[in-house]
């Protein structure tokens, strides 16, 4: 396994004394990215054969992930951590080639906003990842569950996991057919956008929900050229956008008197496309934890393409 980090050994080929050791991302194409800003993983140690010590890194302030008073890290850079690490291991561990295509067909995370508090510099990270169920067809790898811890200066900011699976880039191209040359272009009611703190967001770009036709019914609308939502090109609304929505609804829902979410468990069941509209509806549910609960379903005609049971607090993060 390469040592991202290590760059001591380059030295040795002109003499010169050895460099310190410096801190780098992982590849950008291993975290499916396009932009090196947006990796949040720095390196990775294999500590059995399933099973891995990573490190991270969070900036200060980044322009989408920070909650809205600009004080916390958001809950969901930590699911998009856990998105990250899976694909890494896939590629760089598993030998998944690069051109391959990813199901998340099930992804779940607990924060915790005590330790999501942003420092005077980037949130060095500490990751604890164990894969199961791991499955092969051939000697490719097909599928796998991980189960992840994120923490920071010894204190946990977030647990979860998922589930991926992994698909030829042929296989992918006959499964999605004509599908896999559409596009997003715009909004399709840009001017009936929730207002941006009504979602826990500080700007009207990062909404991603619209207007419905009832209370807790809701469109699925993002900006397509939204650098971080739509940070690569693909065929239909990413994993991370549909949880977005989740977690934006589950916050709508609870407006005005405030919703601070903490933990998701998500289901993807099919691909959410670009070409019919998606809708969101929130409604309440029982927490058996006595906190409260939103559970989420995104419907495109008469289909479930996904569903989140989103669970909080009254109030935002202190």
């Amino acid at each position: 396994m390469t040592d991202w980090t290590d760059l001591a050994g380059m030295a040795g080929l002109t003499g010169s004394p050895a460099m310190p050791r410096l801190t780098t991302t992982v590849p950008r194409e291993y975290v499916h990215r396009a932009c090196h800003a947006e990796v949040f993983l720095t390196g990775c140690e294999k500590l059995g054969d399933d099973r891995f010590a990573l490190t991270g890194e969070w900036p200060r302030m980044h322009s989408f992930f920070t909650s809205a008073d600009g004080w916390h890290h958001d809950a969901l850079q930590a699911a998009e951590t856990i998105r990250q690490t899976g694909l890494f291991l896939a590629h760089a561990e598993f030998d998944v080639p690069l051109d391959h295509h990813f199901l998340l067909s099930e992804l779940y995370l607990t924060s915790f906003a005590e330790n999501m508090v942003i420092g005077r510099g980037p949130s060095e990270l500490s990751l604890t990842a164990t894969c199961s169920d791991v499955v092969r067809r051939g000697r490719r790898l097909a599928g796998f569950e991980m189960a992840i811890t994120i923490e920071r200066d010894g204190r946990s900011c977030a647990v979860g996991g998922g589930r991926f699976t992994c698909i030829s880039e042929g296989t992918y191209r006959r499964l999605r057919g004509t599908a896999t040359t559409a596009r997003l272009y715009t909004r399709t009611r840009p001017r009936h956008t929730l207002p941006a703190a009504a979602v826990g967001k500080s700007a009207p770009a990062d909404v991603v929900l619209a207007t419905g036709d009832r209370p807790g019914h809701w469109l699925l609308d993002p900006d397509p050229r939204h650098a971080i939502l739509f940070d690569h090109a693909g065929d239909h609304y990413p994993g991370m956008v549909l949880l977005e929505a989740a977690w934006q609804a589950a916050t709508a829902l609870g407006s005005p008197k405030g919703f601070a979410p903490s933990s998701v468990h998500a289901q993807f069941r099919q691909y959410a496309e670009f070409a019919s509209p998606v809708w969101i509806e929130a409604t309440p549910c029982e927490d058996s934890t006595g906190g409260t609960s939103v559970r989420i379903t995104g419907m495109q005609q008469e289909y479930t393409v996904f569903t989140a049971t989103v669970s909080g607090t009254p109030g935002a993060p202190d």
